[in-house]
This record gives C-alpha cells, sequence and structure tokens, in this order.
C-alpha cells in the first residue's frame, strides 16, 4: 500500500473512532429494551406501556392484554395456554399452506383435475376454520382468565375505540 493511502486509510479510522465511541454511549443498558424514535408515553411507574410487573408484555397474538396489569399466576396461566396450542396451530397452519401451495402449482399444470383442486380447496378451508376457531376459543379462554375489572378495562377500551378515541389509558 503506498504511504499517502495508509495515510488517508489511517486519518479515516480515527476519524470514526469518536462517532463510535458516541454511538455506543447511546445503546442501552443490558437487559433494557431501547427506545423507539420520538417521544413515548411512560406508565404509572416510569416503566415502558404494557409493562407488567414481571416485566413482560402482553402475549404474542394477544395484543389486547397490553397495558393491562396481570399477576404472575396469570402469565404463567398464559404462557401455559398459549404454549399448549402452539403445535395445533402450527400443525393447522402447514396444511392451509400446503393446500395453497398445491392449489397455486394446478394453475399453471398441463392437465387440471378439478376434483384434486375441489379437495385441496376443502383443506385449506378447513384448515382456515380450525385456525379461527382456535384462535376464538383461545380468546374466550384468556378472558376467562381475568379478573371482573381487568374485564371492565377491557370494555372501557373498546368503548373508547369504538367512539374514535386512540387513548388506551
Amino acid at each position: 500500500m503506498k504511504k499517502s493511502k495508509l495515510t488517508q486509510l489511517l486519518l479515516a479510522a480515527a476519524m470514526t473512532l469518536p462517532l463510535l465511541a458516541g454511538a455506543e454511549e447511546n445503546l442501552p443498558a443490558e437487559g433494557e429494551h431501547p427506545q423507539l424514535a420520538g417521544p413515548q408515553p411512560e406508565g404509572p411507574r416510569g416503566e415502558f406501556p404494557g409493562r407488567h410487573r414481571g416485566g413482560h408484555f402482553g402475549a404474542p397474538g394477544l395484543p389486547f392484554l397490553h397495558r393491562l396489569e396481570l399477576s404472575e399466576s396469570q402469565e404463567d396461566k398464559l404462557f401455559q395456554l398459549m404454549h399448549n396450542q402452539a403445535p395445533y396451530l402450527r400443525e393447522q397452519q402447514r396444511a392451509h399452506e400446503k393446500a395453497m401451495r398445491a392449489l397455486h402449482d394446478m394453475r399453471n399444470a398441463e392437465k387440471f383435475d378439478d376434483a384434486a383442486a375441489a379437495k385441496l380447496a376443502q383443506a385449506a378451508a378447513q384448515a382456515e376454520a380450525n385456525l379461527t376457531l382456535a384462535h376464538i376459543r383461545t380468546h374466550q379462554k384468556v378472558l376467562a382468565l381475568l379478573t371482573p375489572e381487568q374485564r371492565k378495562q377491557l370494555d372501557e377500551r373498546k368503548a373508547r375505540r369504538q367512539q374514535g378515541g386512540f387513548n388506551e389509558r
């Protein structure tokens, strides 16, 4: 490498070091959640919105539980419920995707088999129906875990949303 190229490279490296040091200062501490862009509202104890006492957020797929204070027992039961249903949901999702993929492949087939296409469409529809029912059943089981006060909070949020209010608190 020529001397001028080496000098340019060292100069560029030296100029980037302060930038890297400044970026590292802004990283969240281990175990903290990074702040989203722009101002964010804080919860009642200066926490991130939606954070529960145990530091957990609402269960995936259950956004209506966001900002609802759940007990450890409720969180454990929700976890168990979601964990137990995951294999069935995955199985039904795979069945739906497999049938839809096969139907898609049939669209360009040299020879169209109407009976096979109807059977695949039925399989896709059945898997979709099974998924819908599973989600509704899960929603009902989750509601059964909530206290009357928590259900009242959910009802109030729903009423505000229907009236055009976007404030979740």
